[in-house]
């Protein structure tokens, strides 16, 4: 059975280009919903026209239903911050689930719910019926089809998942050469969030100067400079290398709620990140498991096509 929902959650952009990658979405389309004027221009949009930057999905009810829609979608963004995700602030970038039929409004508010329980702080998702909804320009849609590299407030790690899901048997291929490549444990880590035993991993006890990488593709993801002795058993950083070089989304498996951080390139499970790192380096601590990483120590950086990173040694 097709249906069609409309969600609002931060830039069209990546929001359209997520969903759309859903098994069981049929199409996305995205616009402007539940504003003040009748057809808005995105410049009148961000002048304040009082609507939301919204994706109209039309899917198939009997392979994906809209409780498992929505969930994907929490996902895409956090829903606790009112008129903002990521980078873009203002009301036409405020959360929303918007419905044309009245029954959906009863599994929205129990999803909502249901949502709320993992969140201290009261959720900033408005649950209304679409007053309306009008296409943005031709130029919005499908954007990051058009513009890859193009601004996306969304990990790219959802993305990764997403065409997964839709192509199983590509998915099924990536995984068997990641088997043959990596340690049984470095699979389990980084494809299935498996943990480490605490103190296990050499890399713990390293700190010699050098880059960590991503054990499965090789991007750069840790300096040796921002790596210090928490003595929680990991190894711990103050900071990524780069904050692009990683992806963080909400964990709340085994009843807990903890920050995710994956490597936003290849989508491999890292470890988790706390607020109780080193208060003059940012106060964060990134806890990495050790066999996401492979350490490249200085004197091999350059052989290993890593030199450009060398003088990033000194200065940091």
């Amino acid at each position: 059975m097709t249906r069609t929902i409309y969600l609002a959650g931060g830039c069209f952009w990546g929001l359209e280009h997520y969903l759309s990658l859903l098994p069981g979405v049929l199409e996305t389309e995205s616009g402007f919903a539940n504003g003040q004027t009748e057809n808005p221009s995105y410049e009148d949009v961000c002048r304040g026209s009082g609507h939301a930057e919204t994706v109209r999905v039309l899917y198939n009810d009997d392979v994906i239903g809209l409780p498992f829609l929505l969930e994907r979608f929490y996902e895409a963004m956090d829903p606790t911050s009112k008129n903002r995700q990521g980078n873009d602030i203002g009301p036409q970038y405020r959360s929303g689930v918007y419905y044309t039929d009245a029954a959906d409004r009863a599994v929205i508010e129990a999803s909502l719910a249901a949502l709320q329980q993992r969140f201290a702080a009261p959720l900033a998702v408005e649950c209304l019926p679409l007053a309306q909804f009008i296409p943005a320009e031709e130029y919005h849609q499908n954007y990051l089809e058009k513009n890859p590299g193009g601004y996306c407030h969304i990990p790219r790690a959802l993305f990764t998942r997403a065409m997964g899901a839709r192509d199983p048997e590509a998915a099924k291929k990536r995984h068997a050469r990641l088997k043959a490549k990596l340690s049984p444990l470095e699979y389990e880590v980084t494809q299935n969030a498996a943990t480490e035993p605490p103190f296990s991993n050499p890399y713990d006890r390293e700190f010699r100067p050098g880059v960590y990488v991503d054990v499965t593709d090789g991007t750069p993801l840790f300096l040796s400079t921002d790596k210090f002795d928490s003595g929680c058993g990991w190894p711990s950083f103050s900071r990524p290398l780069a904050a692009s070089a990683v992806a963080d989304s909400s964990d709340h498996s085994h009843g807990m709620n903890r920050t995710e951080v994956r490597a936003r390139r290849s989508d491999a499970h890292l470890g988790h990140v706390f607020p109780d790192g080193p208060g003059a380096a940012g106060g964060l601590r990134y806890c990495i498991n050790g066999a996401s990483l492979r350490f490249v120590p200085e004197e091999d950086m350059e052989a290993e096509g890593y030199g450009a990173l060398k003088p990033l040694l000194k200065r940091r």
